[in-house]
């Protein structure tokens, strides 16, 4: 019986990679340990490359799909094995991978933390997120072999995407940095930043013997600082736009709501005050900032006037757009009419 195994384990095999993992790069065949057989064929299949290892190095590289004799010489080096087989046994260990040529598609990425920048328009921190999906494909397989896949007998899909992972952070933070894109303008120039990032990537991608083929952002999202910051110039900015429908100065109105505020603050005529410099102050910069930043918004300066139908009126232009709560609509209007 164990010479019967023998004389088995001594027939021609036929070594290719069938049944292929669709998640592995490279794949070491281990059908026969690693010993090649005498008089074996080695099939490289259509999507497929083979790299043979023969005494710790590189001896050749198969690109294309063929079938190999090996007891030919239709590679050199296999006559260079062959003489070592002459008994079938050898001592000569080779290894053969195979590895994967068409393109690895959809892999998945996303920044693990926000990417720091400073908008350029409103001059604060801004903390990005991101995640989208790219395409690669081996281009040099004897560099992707040496540099990358090293001694491991399976490399799969999942193993590069980590290697890759932490190589995207950075072209992406330098290309926002140099782009100089507001927190206002990423969504609409997404197709520029995935450009901007895929030109990038190139190299990378290059040093480690492949090719990245698209890179693709499908979504962002801020930090919860940059959400808090973003939130409170939307809201200034309907209220500087709700005072211009009602054609009252933003300043004016930042001036009303700091008085209401400080009325019910412990402060007294101190608190009110303070209250009053620092909604002014505010109401002017955030005025400024407005139409700087909006320039749709119209800015107009409104003299104060003494005809106290004119008071009325804004007045009640400002209880009209929930500028000041009745009671202080109430209040105020009985002032104007005492002292008209």
């Amino acid at each position: 019986m164990a010479l019967l195994e023998e004389i088995k384990r001594q027939l021609r095999s036929v070594i290719e990679w069938h049944d292929a993992n669709p998640h592995a790069l490279f794949y070491q065949w281990s059908d026969n340990g690693d010993e090649i057989k005498n008089a074996s064929k080695l099939i490289v299949g259509p999507g497929q490359g083979c790299i043979f290892v023969y005494e710790g190095k590189i001896r050749t590289v198969l690109e294309d799909e063929c079938l190999v004799q090996l007891e030919t010489a239709n590679i050199p080096f296999w006559t260079t094995i062959s003489k070592f087989m002459q008994a079938f046994e050898s001592e000569h260990k080779a290894g053969i991978y195979f590895f994967r040529k068409t393109k690895v598609l959809n892999q998945k990425w996303g920044t693990l933390s926000a990417i720091k920048y400073e908008d350029p328009k409103f001059k604060f921190p801004v903390g990005l997120k991101a995640f989208g999906n790219y395409s690669y494909r081996i281009t040099d397989p004897r560099s992707f072999f040496v540099n990358v896949v090293g001694s491991h007998n399976v490399f799969s899909i999942e193993d590069f995407r980590e290697i890759m992972a932490d190589r995207i952070i950075p072209p992406l933070a330098d290309f926002l940095a140099e782009s100089r894109f507001s927190f206002t303008d990423i969504d609409a120039n997404r197709n520029e930043i995935a450009q901007g990032m895929f030109l990038r990537l190139q190299a990378d991608f290059g040093n480690l013997g492949s090719e990245i083929t698209d890179f693709r952002i499908e979504g962002t999202d801020f930090d919860e600082e940059t959400l808090k910051r973003i939130n409170r110039i939307a809201d200034m900015a309907a209220e500087a736009q709700a005072a211009a429908v009602v054609g009252l100065d933003f300043a004016a109105v930042q001036q009303v709501a700091a008085m209401r505020d400080a009325a019910k603050n412990e402060g007294g005529g101190a608190g009110l005050g303070l209250g009053l410099g620092a909604g002014m102050g505010m109401g002017q910069k955030m005025a400024q900032a407005m139409g700087d930043n909006f320039p749709s918004q119209p800015r107009e300066n409104h003299p104060a006037s003494n005809d106290p139908l004119e008071k009325l009126a804004q007045l009640k232009k400002m209880h009209e757009a929930a500028l000041i709560t009745d009671a202080e609509f109430v209040a105020k209007k009985k002032d104007i009419l005492d002292n008209y």
